[in-house]
């Protein structure tokens, strides 16, 4: 495990329950952070060199959970020795970056996994078996909602550091999940996109609050809102209109609802309020997807089989993205410029 902070607490819970499946060792550039997450999750070895954990041979596959100038680095040193990766997302700060990485990971001839929890969600999956079965015709458009009050961890303000701001962090979920539902083979022609800073000026110069639409070659169309101004928890909803019917999923959704007079621990990610009418979220990793992909990932290494989420899928969602950013400057509608030989 590549990381010891908020991202990495969610992939240990994802793997917990996963056969077979026994994190050996850890790291972070702090010492004390690096031994303090030993503990909580009772794991062997720490590590303040990502090269040095790499390098250990018990270590058979890299879960990178870094802030996002550190992923290529981090490939470039799983790559050297030859180990199987996993990266979170975005799986880059660009698509440059990103062709890098799937240069690094096909010519070392290792497996590469793309951790896009949202297209792991229980919920998420099952509306696309349903679309899979005809339940709601051809899907012609898809709406999604990505929004909490802000980031967690100092480094994902840093616009220039983590490449973008709200629509980098929350729309790779989005853009991923619209190539989901739509099914891959429908390419992304252009996008037209607004991002605005409404709310954490003295924070960040990255965008705060984004719209992007984006359209398929055949016409049909996705729309994302993602923000970090939205008060009262996390929002994860996808609407996906088709010709016979439409389907709703609301991740972030709980049929557990308290009225607290006085804290009661951990609710959820991004909860905002302790008391009052809160909403917590049981089996929390379970329902945004980390345990399904972290089973998935572990279950195509053992097989030898490459996972359904790979390092393309993600440089493809980094090409859409930096579209939106061209398109947010321009004013037009930009191009989705994807090389094909990198995405496969």
């Amino acid at each position: 495990m590549l990381g010891s902070g908020f991202v990495s607490d969610f992939y240990m819970d994802g793997l917990r329950d996963v056969p077979g499946a026994r994190v050996v060792a850890n790291y972070s550039r702090s010492k004390e952070r690096a031994e303090d997450f030993g503990r909580r999750h009772g794991v062997p070895h720490q590590y303040i060199r990502m090269e040095d954990l790499c390098a250990d041979k018990e270590v058979e596959l890299v879960v990178i959970g870094l802030p996002n100038h550190l992923h290529l680095p981090a490939v470039r040193a799983a790559t050297d020795a030859r180990k199987a990766i996993v990266c979170t997302k975005p799986l880059a700060r660009n698509g440059t970056e990103a062709a890098e990485m799937v240069d690094l990971v096909r010519k070392a001839g290792v497996m590469h996994g793309y951790a896009e929890t949202e297209v792991f969600s229980p919920d998420v999956m099952r509306a696309r078996a349903m679309i899979e079965n005809g339940a709601i015709g051809n899907v012609l458009t898809v709406r999604a909602r990505e929004a909490h009050s802000g980031p967690h961890a100092p480094h994902f303000w840093d616009a220039e550091t983590a490449g973008g701001g709200a629509l980098l962090d929350m729309g790779c979920h989005t853009v991923e999940a619209a190539r989901y539902f739509f099914g891959k083979e429908n390419h992304i022609k252009d996008v037209f996109a607004w991002g605005a800073t409404l709310v954490h000026n003295d924070k960040t110069k990255g965008e705060d609050n984004a719209v992007l639409l984006l359209r398929l070659e055949d016409g049909r169309t996705s729309l994302t809102e993602a923000s970090w101004t939205a008060k009262g928890g996390m929002e994860l909803r996808n609407e996906i209109y088709g010709t016979m019917g439409r389907i709703v999923t609301d991740t972030s959704s709980t049929r557990i609802r308290a009225f607290l007079q006085q804290p009661a621990g951990y609710l959820m990610e991004k909860a905002d309020a302790e008391t009052g009418w809160v909403f917590p979220i049981p089996d929390e990793a379970r329902v945004y997807g980390y345990q399904e992909e972290m089973r998935h990932f572990v279950e195509c290494y053992v097989d030898g089989k490459q996972p359904r989420e790979d390092f393309t899928d993600g440089y493809v969602v980094n090409r859409v993205l930096d579209a939106a950013y061209r398109s947010m400057k321009s004013g037009r509608w930009e191009p989705v410029e994807v090389d094909f030989a990198v995405a496969g």
